[in-house]
């Protein structure tokens, strides 16, 4: 068995996606793009064996700077890229043996970089065999487009709001387009802020406009921007990546005034029509904040009958370095070390309670 660490340059990086499908999380361009983001390295570990593949992209960042405490040695963890990268295995490694024997390895290699933990997000298509292994954590469901069924169908699973507001919406004169996106990046901008001001979002889902240029360089063809127009205004917007035949619905947003008409929902259906008749499989929707069944979810949930599980895996490559590090933080909170441990936050010592 050979492990390897890559950095995102490395040309084994891309030469080991064109032997697996992947998605857009997983490109070196992303990762490397989060990276910078939130200041951490970007880099992949491949394991192989034979013909067995085992390939998973990460974010290593440090922890020292979360306390104000000084440590005599430099800590780390590993966290998924923002949205659902996950591990990438070709059909030979899908075998419990391997697994087992890649997380080992997995285990090993950052236990040498001083890693305490992991928090790893799968894909909810592309690593469904991996929703039952026993590092995983379950932590709800996502909606996808089936565009294998006819137009039809995917019209009938459409729940019936959904199709009464599509067909409205139609009737006003609204109209779905897909556009450059260099050309709208700032009307995408104003929208996206505007949402994200609306529904109270964390600062941690604002991503300022160099984020979405850098977004735009990083994935060029890959990238879809759909705008909905109305009397020549646009009302909303959504970004849509396109990889191996998988359709990812990112970011989007709508002008508040329009809130009530409900224009996403031609989007959606605009989108996956589109999607459908440029040969795609999946037009992946996602889920609720952190994977709850909320008022998001249930949205998502009126285009299709189609669920996949989200899990994540939680692994604690360091238990001494992981218990110091959460003695620290509950200190630092004023509480005890249980009830921190107790918050279900993953990595314990990140929580802000």
């Amino acid at each position: 068995m050979e492990c390897l660490v890559l950095d995102f340059s490395h040309p084994l990086w891309k030469q080991t996606l064109n032997d697996l499908r992947h998605d857009f999380y997983h490109l070196p361009e992303y990762v490397a793009l989060e990276a910078r983001r939130i200041n951490a390295i970007a880099e992949a570990i491949l394991i192989t064996e034979g013909d067995k593949i085992f390939f998973l992209p990460y974010l290593l960042r440090s922890c020292n700077t979360l306390f104000t405490r000084q440590f005599e040695i430099d800590f780390f963890d590993v966290i998924s890229p923002y949205g659902y990268p996950g591990i990438l295995l070709n059909e030979a490694a899908n075998t419990p043996d391997f697994l087992d024997i890649a997380f080992q390895q997995l285990i090993h290699q950052l236990s040498s970089k001083k890693v305490c933990s992991a928090f790893l997000r799968l894909h909810p298509i592309l690593n469904q065999n991996l929703s039952e292994y026993p590092y995983c954590k379950f932590n709800g469901e996502t909606v996808s487009v089936d565009l294998k069924l006819s137009l039809t169908e995917i019209w009938h699973q459409t729940r019936p709001e959904h199709r009464n507001k599509i067909n409205k919406n139609k009737r006003t004169g609204m109209s779905a387009k897909i556009v450059p996106f260099a050309e709208y990046i700032d009307i995408f901008v104003e929208l996206y802020e505007q949402t994200m001001d609306r529904v109270g979002a964390t600062q941690s889902y604002y991503f300022g406009r160099d984020y979405f240029v850098q977004l735009s360089q990083a994935l060029k063809h890959q990238m879809h921007l759909c705008v909905v127009e109305l009397n020549d205004e646009i009302i909303c917007g959504g970004i849509f990546t396109e990889v191996c035949r998988i359709v990812q619905y990112h970011l989007g947003g709508t002008k508040s005034a329009f809130l009530k008409q409900a224009p996403s929902k031609l989007m959606f259906d605009y989108v996956r029509i589109w999607a459908k008749e440029r040969g795609n499989e999946f037009l992946h929707l996602g889920g609720g904040v952190g994977g709850a069944k909320d008022s998001l979810y249930h949205f998502k949930a009126g285009f299709s009958k189609q669920r996949h599980s989200f899990s994540t895996i939680r692994l604690v490559v360091n238990q001494k370095n992981y218990d110091d590090l959460v003695k620290v933080r509950a200190k630092e909170l004023g509480i005890s070390v249980a009830e921190l441990l107790n918050s279900d936050f993953f990595p314990a010592y990140r929580a802000h309670i």
